[in-house]
């Protein structure tokens, strides 16, 4: 709250942005304005549901905040960017951004909502930092869905790379430190955003698919030909990181393209990936402005999965996919919230160091329980929470009341 605290002008925002982000640190069953705000003791929900849908401020300014946060406790000059989308299932076609598409979180088609989501992962930790919602062209273009969902009129249909490299821009103007970028196939399939990254001078190692065509000596072959025809001696078995049980081993092999070199200079190379067990290729297309080791771009490509950690921190303990909005300004605000209570935990994390042999760091999960338990609870009061059951009985009254008036209209 030192942090984002000046974003809102007076004391009563103030005051419900700490209540709100200390509801979705909390084990509440479902996160929603309701829950929250009965957690927080409030009188009801519409001072929640006032901040996220209605209150005065900017999320995108809490947002430079959260990154410069994560800057001052997480920074570090070799840190990588990593870009990935999550998907949130919906019902309906009224939600902002929501359609039939293509859901990496689900594994196939799906009525969802994505958003590109910017991720920052040092040697001091990694948390989620930025955020970008993907508007399908069928929303893009249909004044009437978007003026029903408030989406800005300065906000035009944009691809998933395009909007991944405005994060990463906004990330660089911002001042938040690093070297690396990576990303999986949806991102390596964009030539654009990888020059992008050359001019900036930011190293990558971008997923890409096997049909992806590499220049070579011998003209352009697609990258699993060139695999097949990698001598044995050219894999090396490399931890991509450490897992939960054990290292992540695969075997690596990669082969300089000094025929791909353009007006950026540097040195691109192909990085190849089997895995020991199935043989299962994965291909990398990677660039750096001076020469690297093998170890150094497997340890990018490893990075990748510290996204997929922190969406999984934020949606079960966070509440990042259990929103009820169905419009542009209250979608941000609740995710923004969520970023910065996620990048809260990953900072405090750091500070929480054991000497101990038979136990690991504490992690941003296990943290959260304990504030929750040693913090938040015992200042929450027994009143409060019986002044909620009598406020939710009474809602639920005038709602059978108006209900049955309702019904008595049309039925005998």
């Amino acid at each position: 709250m030192d942090t984002i605290g000046a974003r809102f002008t007076r004391p009563e925002p103030r005051r419900r942005v700490r209540d709100f982000v200390a509801g979705l640190l909390a084990p509440l069953p479902a996160k929603n304005c309701w829950t929250i705000a009965e957690h927080a003791g409030d009188d009801g929900p519409g001072g929640m549901q006032d901040l996220i849908g209605r209150a005065s401020w900017d999320d995108t300014l809490v947002r430079a905040d959260v990154r410069d946060f994560v800057t001052a406790h997480l920074g570090h000059p070799d840190a990588i960017l990593v870009v990935d989308e999550t998907g949130d299932l919906k019902k309906g076609t009224r939600t902002v951004g929501v359609q039939r598409q293509y859901s990496g979180t689900a594994g196939k088609i799906e009525n969802c909502q994505l958003a590109v989501h910017l991720s920052y992962a040092s040697p001091l930790g990694h948390t989620l930092v930025d955020v970008a919602l993907y508007l399908p062209r069928s929303w893009a273009e249909d004044p009437g869905r978007r003026a029903e969902a408030g989406v800005p009129e300065t906000v035009t249909f944009a691809t998933k790379p395009q909007l991944a490299r405005r994060l990463i821009d906004t990330a660089l103007a911002g001042g938040l430190p690093c070297r690396w970028v990576a990303g999986d196939e949806a991102y390596g399939g964009d030539p654009h955003l990888a020059a992008a990254l050359r001019g900036r001078r930011l190293g990558y190692v971008l997923a890409v698919a096997c049909s992806h065509h590499v220049p070579t000596g011998l003209g352009k072959h697609r990258a699993d030909q060139i695999a097949a025809g990698l001598p044995k001696h050219a894999w090396q078995r490399i931890s991509a990181g450490d897992g939960a049980k054990g290292h992540r081993y695969y075997d690596w092999a990669f082969i300089t393209l000094p025929l791909a070199a353009d007006q950026h200079a540097g040195h691109h190379w192909l990085l190849i990936r089997r895995t020991r067990s199935t043989g299962e290729l994965a291909f990398y297309r990677c660039w750096s402005p001076q020469p690297v080791p093998l170890q150094q771009l497997v340890t990018v490509a490893g990075s990748r999965w510290r996204v997929e950690e922190s969406f999984q921190a934020a949606k079960t303990g966070l509440g990042l996919d259990q929103h009820q909005h169905r419009r542009w300004r209250a979608w941000h605000r609740w995710t923004t919230l969520v970023i910065a209570a996620h990048a809260f935990l990953a900072a405090a994390a750091t500070v929480s160091t054991t000497n101990a042999e038979d136990m690991i760091a504490i992690t941003a999960n296990e943290l959260r329980r304990l504030f929750h338990a040693l913090i938040i609870e015992p200042a929450r009061r027994i009143a409060d929470l019986i002044a909620w059951s009598i406020f939710r009985r009474r809602h639920q009254a005038t709602a059978r009341t108006s209900h049955y008036a309702r019904q008595a209209l049309t039925e005998p």
